[in-house]
């Protein structure tokens, strides 16, 4: 496959606020007779240093891959976002060794998560969907990783540091990629230093582009993401109230990490603590879009207390999904693959998991061992997985939007009382509190291509942790501290329960022979072989489970060849 024409880039209404390349001009034409720039080469280059592209970067580390990663931005975050990793990209930082330093950024170990439904915060309150504290929730049963708030401007400088800028990482902060070839053996990539001007090229053998939901990278590749539902238009006011939350206690009102508004169709949306201190989030449409701030705020809370905007933001909500993930070497990943409403908060989670996917099979290419199947699984595995979310993610925001909102459901009056019980009937009975409780999103999606053995109606029907073929292998305490998942990552793991491993000899030379790394690992746990529910599963360097079966198969290269993607057959058991 060769692809030599250059391409350009151009210009694009936004789809959303915030992408990594927006308003980028056209490339200027080189001077002729003009010196050639010089040439760096690498094995990947990934377009795009938010919190996908800089996952994508660690996951490439991770591997021992040679990697650059290129912005256009400087790394400052003008303004926080909106950032609750969800429970399995906080696995996947465990895996890079940052989950601790998420967990220590600065969100208070004793401020409640809960979410509260609300006619006005320190107003009436309607429904609560309690969750504890950092400090006092108890252990999940299904993951070493729960949930964690941790704001852009936390996480950004986490991730940058960890990646490393140039010139001892392999960061590039304000360097904008103009233009990209690709031919049959990588992609020729022009890049410009914003702050000198200086132009260079990058040889790269893959491009993984992470330049957000306007990608220019997805446009010169004339991918198409055609909207699956309606655009909306919203605005997010960022505030301090420095005595909000005092002020809430001192009337006996317990604090919540996201109030939902239930004032109006315009104050209908999240007013979230963004740090769990000082600096909150208020979200509004229709009308609201131009009224004054300050105001909006007033009607927000309940009580007087000081409030400051900081900035004020207009975004569009857009859904959609890429219809191709993959243009010959160049693969789309996080928001320049799919956008969904923020609504179960999935978006930079998907993201995440997309280069925990396309990280293992990048380097098992780059290391020769995999198969010619092996990166188109990619778009198998993973857009589905968009698919599923963005669904997931319009029901819940439908939810919200569907409610009724009678003008006297905050009166202090016997009729107002009446329609708040009422109102708090039907936000119990439609199951407000999913959006926030949503395991079988985060962990119950399977993978079904080539590479997983066994994805047929044998499974259960519903999620539940376990060894499903395409699932994520199931989490369970090996010793205090130390988790099954910590066993995963950097090859494949062969787990036998109750079976001396030493039996497996003709498996390990079937993965030896084709240069694929393979682990055995030996589990006594009677507990551990219940949870599993199969003597043999082989789990992927990814985390997720290849095959399982009770019995070794008849035929082990055959199965190595299908789970790093060289056939598309069935591998029989022993």
């Amino acid at each position: 496959m060769a692809e030599g024409v250059r391409t350009p880039c151009g210009q694009q209404n936004r789809r959303e606020e915030r992408t990594d390349h927006d308003d980028v001009p056209e490339v200027a034409p080189v001077p002729t007779g003009s010196a050639p720039p010089p040439t760096r080469g690498t094995d990947v280059l990934v377009v795009g240093a938010g919190p996908v592209g800089l996952a994508m970067a660690l996951d490439l580390r991770y591997r021992g891959i040679d990697h650059l990663v290129v912005e256009r931005r400087d790394g400052r975050i003008p303004q926080p976002g909106v950032s609750t990793i969800g429970p399995r990209s906080m696995e996947l930082f465990r895996r890079w060794g940052l989950a601790d330093d998420i967990r220590a950024a600065g969100w208070p170990p004793d401020h409640p998560l809960d979410i509260a439904w609300v006619t006005r915060v320190g107003g009436h309150e309607l429904h609560r969907f309690e969750r504890g504290s950092v400090a006092t929730r108890p252990e999940f049963r299904h993951t070493p990783e729960p949930d964690q708030v941790c704001p852009a401007h936390w996480l950004q400088p986490l991730l940058v540091g960890a990646v490393g800028r140039a010139p001892d990482g392999p960061l590039l902060l304000s360097h904008r990629l103009d233009s990209f070839t690709q031919d049959d053996d990588g992609v020729t990539a022009h890049v410009t230093d914003l702050g000198t001007g200086t132009a260079s090229v990058v040889r790269a053998r893959y491009l993984v582009a992470c330049d957000g939901a306007s990608s220019p990278v997805r446009r010169w590749c004339g991918i198409d993401a055609p909207a699956r539902h309606e655009a909306r238009v919203l605005r997010n006011i960022l505030f301090r109230a420095p005595e909000l939350t005092r002020h809430l206690r001192e009337r006996g009102h317990r604090p919540a990490m996201v109030y939902f508004l239930m004032l109006s169709n315009e104050l209908r949306y999240p007013l979230r603590s963004m740090d769990g201190g000082e600096l909150f989030n208020l979200t509004v449409s229709g009308p609201a879009l131009t009224a004054d701030p300050t105001a909006l705020l007033r009607d927000a809370i309940a009580f007087d207390t000081p409030v400051e905007p900081v900035a004020d933001d207009e975004w569009h909500l857009t859904h959609w999904v890429a219809e191709r993930y993959r243009h010959g070497r160049v693969f789309l990943a996080g928001d320049a693959a799919h956008t969904v409403s923020p609504s179960g908060g999935f978006g930079m989670n998907i993201g995440i998991a997309d280069a925990a996917d396309l990280g293992w099979k990048l380097a098992a290419h780059l290391r020769g061992w995999g198969g010619e199947h092996l990166l188109d699984s990619y778009e198998a595995e993973r857009r589905p997985v968009a698919l599923d979310s963005l669904e997931a993610a319009n029901r819940h925001l439908q939810r919200t939007l569907a409610r009724a909102l009678p003008v006297d459901l905050r009166a202090d009056t016997p009729e107002g009382e009446r329609r708040r019980a009422e109102m708090a009937e039907r936000l119990r009975a439609s199951g407000a509190d999913k959006e926030f409780d949503n395991p079988e999103v985060h962990f119950g999606y399977r993978y079904r291509s080539p590479l997983v053995i066994g994805t047929g109606a044998e499974l259960t029907p519903e999620w539940r942790p376990g060894s499903d073929p395409g699932s994520r292998a199931a989490h369970a305490w090996l010793r205090p501290g130390v988790s099954l998942l910590d066993v995963f990552g950097e090859g494949f793991v062969l787990l036998c329960f109750g079976h001396d491993p030493r039996g497996t000899r003709e498996v390990r030379e079937a993965f030896d022979a084709r240069g694929v790394p393979l682990r055995v690992v030996e589990c006594g746990d009677p507990e551990l072989a219940r949870l599993y529910a199969c003597p043999f599963v082989l789990v992927r360097p990814d985390g997720h489970v290849a095959w399982r079966d009770e019995r070794l198969p008849a035929d082990p290269v055959r199965l190595v060849d299908a789970v790093r993607g060289s056939v598309l057959a069935a591998v029989p058991s022993g």
